[in-house]
């Protein structure tokens, strides 16, 4: 197409229809980068924080560590979870100040950000 019939074509657009499609088009760019940074917020937003898997746990109290805020415990086998084993687990304050050396005990292995818990912790029957 030469230059003549160029400017031809545009000439017979009316200056109602190039404004309307300038403004489409700054209306376009401008909600674009919200658009986007929205996507993007619900993307990367967490959504409801799911709870840690609890397993059942028997074991033996092997040592209290009151300075670690933990337990030793030789437990069974947890089924899909772990092999029968002897590992520090940690306990709340009230589990420490009851917990004693060889006592059988039942509770909830549970894994945290800082390491595996052991919560609910009662004495065996």
């Amino acid at each position: 197409m030469n230059s003549i019939a160029h400017r031809s074509s545009v000439g017979h657009l009316s200056r109602t229809a190039l404004t309307s499609l300038a403004l489409a088009a700054v209306f376009a760019l401008a909600s674009a980068p919200a658009a986007a940074a929205d996507t993007k917020a619900t993307e990367t937003a967490p959504g409801p924080a799911k709870a840690p898997a609890r397993h059942p746990l028997k074991g033996v109290v092997l040592e209290v560590q009151p300075d670690r805020s933990a337990l030793i415990v030789k437990h069974e086998e947890i089924p899909g979870v772990m092999r029968a084993m002897t590992m520090r687990l940690k306990v709340d304050a009230a589990t420490l100040a009851a917990a004693q050396k060889d006592q059988a005990i039942t509770g909830l292995l549970v894994r945290k950000p800082d390491g595996w818990w052991l919560e609910e912790v009662k004495p065996a029957n």
